[in-house]
């Protein structure tokens, strides 16, 4: 097969293959496959569509010449995926953004899946790890910081001594010094990024 030929079998999903597609753009900037006048002028009638998304089922209402981009915006505000990350099957085929619901045979009552784009789930699963080590370093840090507010109180208090000329034990002050040098560590073998690297450096 040429790769002429091959092109307009890929843009011609709803169709037969020896009619070739048109776009046009909807208000909303969506770029869909354009209505010609051999399509007759149909009402414009409402279905309803029933969605399995997992162990999850949804009953939506949509224009029957609605298309599956717009069928992911509504479903968008139902199950809080963004429209990138959504995958609509009908009759066992993805369905693309741009493609009509009439065109691919939906009627009343039709059932859609819908699934998460597997690159979506990676994502949000990288985030997650992210936003775990972020917290779990802030956390460590707050515990040297804890640790360190009481060793202050000790190096003041031995200050305070000294200003006195009361003699401070030198065993009293290498030891402090031992633990101030062991928080150092803590906090220096803590991993950070962003503005958890400047609350590091702060601290």
């Amino acid at each position: 097969m040429s790769s002429s030929s091959t092109a307009t079998a890929m843009s011609t999903p709803c169709r037969d293959h020896e009619d070739e597609i048109e776009w046009e753009m909807r208000p909303g900037g969506m770029l869909v496959q354009k209505r010609n006048e051999k399509d007759g002028v149909l009402p414009l009638l409402n279905v309803r569509l029933r969605i399995l998304y997992g162990v999850l089922r949804y009953e939506i209402s949509v224009n029957s010449q609605a298309t599956f981009g717009e069928v992911k915006k509504v479903l968008t505000g139902k199950t809080g995926l963004q429209i990138g990350d959504q995958k609509i099957i009908y009759k066992e085929k993805e369905r693309g953004n741009c493609e009509y619901l009439d065109r691919c045979g939906v009627k009343d009552r039709s059932k859609l899946i819908l699934m998460e784009d597997p690159s979506s789930i990676e994502r949000r699963y990288i985030e997650m790890c992210k936003n775990t080590r972020i917290q779990n370093a802030y956390r460590a840090i707050s515990d040297v910081s804890i640790e360190v507010d009481k060793l202050v109180e000790q190096v003041s208090a031995i200050e305070k001594s000294i200003l006195n000329k009361v003699k401070v034990p030198e065993i009293q002050i290498t030891t402090l010094i031992e633990m101030l040098m062991r928080q150092a560590i803590k906090l220096d073998n803590i991993s950070t990024e962003g503005d958890v690297s400047a609350q590091k450096y702060l601290q």
